[in-house]
């Protein structure tokens, strides 16, 4: 049950890297030891959008939104209890008419933030933490961006989009901080900084009292106390070799080095790996901290995050089967390198938990799935099943058309990445609709979908 504990959410919608998207300017204020947020943002280079919402943290207070483009004037603004995405609220200004919706060219808004300050996870800890919350622990602040919404993010409701990776121009001043970091930026030994990302970055945020060590381009942000150079360096030599693989097997460069960060849980027991790229968060303790993930058999979960550089970030996944899409294939890659770098042990024993976890499993097969809420169990379904699938697939198609496929999906432009998008990629590379039909009706369409996989796999 280690893999079901440690993947969270990943925030699988991004966007194109040279697509045009809107720039953050603005200066924030923060207390690790008040738990609090002090921000001014504006948003500028706005797309015309006719239905969005500008998502932001539920427990930010709002002080006021002000147009700044075309004109300047203050905007009265509503919130939709339909929007429920993550831990925001998504805001919005109506036009004269009251019917439509009215977008600024740029806009600021002015809020602060009082969260909980956990101090001692012996006495004083809260039930869970994830991904998506605002962790003040006793030495610092955890904010990832797609899912706590910390800064404004624009969502292009008609095209399901979300421009939660934006340029950025960021001041952020931490008084009872002695190292600041934001996504794309490299650690600062200050207590205020001006942050500038020329490139879309989903604003990942990490201040407090911690030291952090460079080994060659890698940033490696509060290492586990104990853990030597020697460690630390064997932690960049693996990261660096899982990524030549990837870009090797995808002809697809990786990018930029990686950041990882250790931290801590506001709760007592939880443990998980979260990616807000180029950054690798870890977060918990002894066995579950960075250190662990040295061993051979905690590796396959550093390869599924960076396997996330392609599937999240490198292209944007949406619709309903987005999250099965971008999950499914970065585990899917994580299997491939297992097997290939770690051993087949390793392999095997990752492919035992997941036929264990699916044993009494009704998968609603990828056809047939009309919203998220179809998967029900999601764990299971994005990181077992889909995963289990694909495999399957590579023994019916061959390995070579299979990386040829996810290199399709991953090249191929369109606004919805949905099941009409899976197919006419797959059928450009297989050429044979005989080939095409038979994967349709084994896993695509069918209620034995599980079972066919499995039964594939094990023949």
């Amino acid at each position: 049950m280690l893999k079901k504990l440690f993947f969270l959410f990943f925030g699988f919608q991004a966007i194109y890297a040279q697509e045009k998207t809107p720039h953050l300017n603005g200066n924030v204020k923060i207390s690790i030891t008040e738990g609090t947020f002090e921000c001014d943002f504006t948003l500028s280079d706005i797309p015309n959008l006719k239905d969005y919402y500008i998502r932001i943290n539920s427990r930010m207070n709002i002080l006021n939104f002000k147009s700044l483009q075309p004109d300047e004037f203050l905007i009265g603004y509503s919130f939709s209890p339909d929007d429920k995405a993550y831990e925001s609220r998504g805001y919005y200004f109506s036009a004269n008419n009251r019917k439509n919706k009215f977008l600024p060219k740029a806009v600021q808004v002015k809020y602060v933030g009082k969260f909980p300050v956990i101090k001692d996870t012996i006495n004083d800890y809260s039930r869970k933490d994830w991904k998506g919350n605002i962790a003040f622990n006793s030495f610092s602040v955890r904010a990832d961006g797609t899912q706590s919404a910390w800064y404004p993010i624009l969502y292009d409701v008609t095209n399901d989009k979300i421009y939660d990776q934006m340029t950025y121009d960021v001041t952020i001043e931490c008084a009872d901080c002695n190292t600041l970091y934001v996504n794309g930026n490299i650690p600062v030994k200050t207590s205020k900084n001006r942050f500038v990302s020329d490139t879309p970055k989903e604003l990942m945020l990490f201040c407090g009292n911690y030291d952090y060590k460079q080994i060659n381009s890698t940033y490696i942000l509060n290492p586990d106390i104990g853990i030597g150079i020697d460690k630390l360096k064997e932690l960049e030599a693996f990261t660096d070799t899982f990524k030549k693989y990837y870009e090797k097997k995808l002809s697809i460069p990786f990018g930029q080095p990686i950041t990882f960060i250790q931290t801590t849980p506001t709760s007592k027991k939880d443990g998980w790996l979260f990616v807000a790229y180029p950054t690798i968060v870890n977060v918990g303790y002894g066995n579950n901290s960075l250190s662990g993930l040295l061993d051979k058999w905690f590796k396959p979960f550093i390869a599924h995050e960076l396997g996330h550089y392609y599937f999240g970030t490198y292209k944007v996944f949406n619709s309903e089967l987005g999250d099965m899409l971008s999950e499914g294939f970065a585990e899917y890659l994580s299997l491939k390198l297992s097997l290939d770098l770690l051993g087949k042990d390793v392999y095997q024993k990752e492919i035992n938990e997941k036929f264990e976890f699916l044993s009494d499993f009704k998968a609603i097969p990828f056809q047939k799935i009309k919203t998220p809420a179809d998967y029900v169990d999601r764990q299971t379904y994005v990181y077992d099943y889909a995963p289990v699938v694909f495999l399957a697939i590579e023994k019916e198609i061959g390995e070579k058309q299979m990386w040829q496929w996810i290199r399709t999906l991953l090249q191929s432009k369109t606004e919805m990445t949905n099941y009409d998008f899976m197919i006419k990629t797959l059928d450009s590379v297989l050429k044979d609709k005989t080939k095409l039909e038979n994967i349709i009706s084994k896993y695509f369409d069918s209620d034995d979908s599980v079972e066919n996989a499995i039964k594939k796999l094990k023949s």
